[in-house]
């Protein structure tokens, strides 16, 4: 071999090492319920063009599954683990609870850190406000703008119950504008500014289009007439709302305007990695966190899907999502295999070639190679969801595979319990017209008793639904000064009251939950659950 041959092979593989070793770019986009039928693509009467490019150049994700409710997506998104076991499914962080997802828990950007990535989070937080070691600068993001509550309204002073909640990095801001566009200018700002011999991961949680509704004036007036001709939802949870509201205006026509404006954002971002010529190094993947919020105030429409937001009916966890990767995913096209919110940190991180760092079980799946190859793949186990928001003690659940569903709704009082059974043929009944029940008993009970075995995993100090703060609570006027710093906190979680009874307490409380963090019944008599340290040094 000459020497000037030696040298061309030696550039070549040193270029073809090095576009090996470059990894893409992700942008998770997470929007706040949408609506299954709330874009152009499918006809709704609003204009979307920005999301529908996500779905035209890229890749559906026809049966994409988040949890009925925000935190527990949240949680799931972050963690590929089972919301249930982290003790936030039922309900969501309030501002007046001290709950987040527990430090032991592995974060997805915490991941992509190690990997060598620089990190982002522009937008709604809502898992953990009380002390900073819930904080997303504690959890894998070295950038933070945006707001640890949800619902902090459209316009200064963002703030929730009367306290201000907008921040860069612990520090309280006062920027001015419309919520969704300042999102928007933040994220295109730090991608420009970005260390550009680094990929990137940026976590975009958007609060449109949730309730109360707010947008610029332009945008209310294009929609002020748009009429509401939505179906009824068939989930008497959410029609009954909007019967007891049918003397007030629809939300409809505010609804639009807030998604119209939510599509200009993402338009906005998706410019930035044209104009920087990053677009075919960019994974984007874009998904509602739940179903739409169909009931009065929300404005929603998950049609022909059943029910919305809050119930466990296909209208409340399968939501609209797509993923894009351009001159990689195949535009146009659709994957129709189970893909759960719990599957993404395993799917980004392979396809990303990132090593997950966790250490805990991951309940979601690798689908890259599934869905890099248009494959359908089936479930490998069964898919749990629950909700007990708005009402106390009515609890929507669900257990799923790839052909049977149970729907469970259970309501409680002081002196009774109801529980309502629904089967459906998912395959068959996409949009749960035919409840199978009565045909198929002895399914119905093996199903429903899998679902009592999950909920028996819940952390008994989990979140429950609390719509109103305890008696006398005060919110603060500046949220970022509510929070407790990590140097005054102690170093281990605290273990409650009777550390050393837990062993015993835990075996006794069967079915109402755990008292000890990520252990199963009877994991202590076989062996397989370890005490923390600090619990054995209760033990005698």
């Amino acid at each position: 071999m000459t020497f000037k041959l030696f040298i061309v092979s030696l550039v070549t593989f040193c270029a073809l090492a090095n576009a090996e070793e470059k990894r893409p770019n992700i942008i998770i986009f997470l929007v706040d319920d949408l609506g299954w039928a709330d874009i152009s693509l499918r006809g709704a009467p609003i204009d979307t063009p920005a999301i529908d490019s996500l779905f035209s150049e890229g890749l559906t994700l026809d049966r994409f599954y988040t949890t009925p409710i925000c935190s527990p997506t949240r949680a799931a998104l972050m963690t590929g683990r089972d919301p249930l076991r982290l003790g936030i499914s039922y309900s969501v962080v309030m501002p007046w609870m001290n709950n987040g997802v527990h430090p032991d828990e592995h974060f997805m950007p915490e991941s992509f850190k190690a990997a060598g990535y620089q990190t982002a989070m522009v937008g709604k937080w809502h898992l953990g406000h009380s002390q900073e070691i819930f904080h997303p600068n504690a959890r894998g993001f070295d950038d933070f703008y945006g707001h640890l509550h949800t619902e902090v309204g459209y316009f200064l002073p963002f703030a929730n119950q009367g306290g201000v909640d907008f921040q860069r990095n612990g520090v309280t801001i006062a920027d001015e504008g419309y919520e969704t566009f300042l999102l928007a200018d933040e994220a295109s700002r730090w991608i420009k500014a970005r260390d550009k011999d680094k990929p990137f991961f940026l976590y975009m949680p958007f609060i449109a289009p949730h309730s109360p509704l707010e947008a610029p004036d332009d945008l209310v007036k294009k929609y002020e007439n748009l009429e509401d001709t939505r179906e009824l939802t068939r989930s008497a949870a959410i029609d009954r709302t909007r019967t007891l509201n049918g003397f007030s205006p629809s939300a409809r026509p505010m609804y639009a305007a807030v998604v119209d404006g939510l599509d200009q954002a993402i338009g906005q971002v998706l410019d930035t990695l044209t104009k920087e010529g990053i677009e075919e190094e960019t994974i984007i993947l874009f998904s509602s966190d739940n179903g739409g919020a169909a009931y009065a105030g929300g404005g929603a429409d998950n049609f022909p899907l059943r029910g919305g937001k809050g119930d466990t009916y296909e209208g409340g966890i399968r939501v609209v999502a797509a993923m894009r990767w351009k001159g990689t995913l195949d535009a146009g096209k659709s994957f129709e295999s189970i893909m759960t919110v719990m599957d993404v940190f395993p799917t980004l991180a392979s396809a990303a070639g990132v090593s997950m760092l966790n250490t805990k079980e991951i309940w979601g799946r690798d689908l890259w190679s599934a869905i890099q190859n248009g494959k359908n793949i089936k479930l490998d186990k069964e898919i749990y969801f629950a909700s007990e928001t708005p009402n106390y003690g009515e609890f929507h659940t669900t257990v799923f595979n790839d052909k049977w569903k149970l729907v469970q709704v259970i309501t409680s009082s002081l002196l009774e319990i109801n529980v309502e059974n629904k089967l459906f043929d998912i395959n068959a009944d996409p949009n749960e017209y035919n409840n199978l029940a009565d045909e198929y008993p002895k399914l119905v009970e093996i199903m429903a008793n899998k679902i009592r075995e999950w909920r028996a995993l819940h952390p008994i100090s989990g979140i429950r639904a609390q719509l109103v703060p305890p008696p006398g609570w005060r919110a603060p006027k500046d949220w970022t000064s509510y929070t407790i710093p990590i140097e005054d906190l102690q170093e281990d979680a605290s273990l409650g009251f009777g550390a050393h009874a837990h062993q015993i307490l835990d075996y006794l409380i069967k079915d109402h939950g755990r008292i000890i963090y990520d252990c199963e019944p009877g994991d202590w008599e076989r062996g397989k659950c370890k005490a923390p340290e600090s619990l054995k040094n209760h033990q005698h």
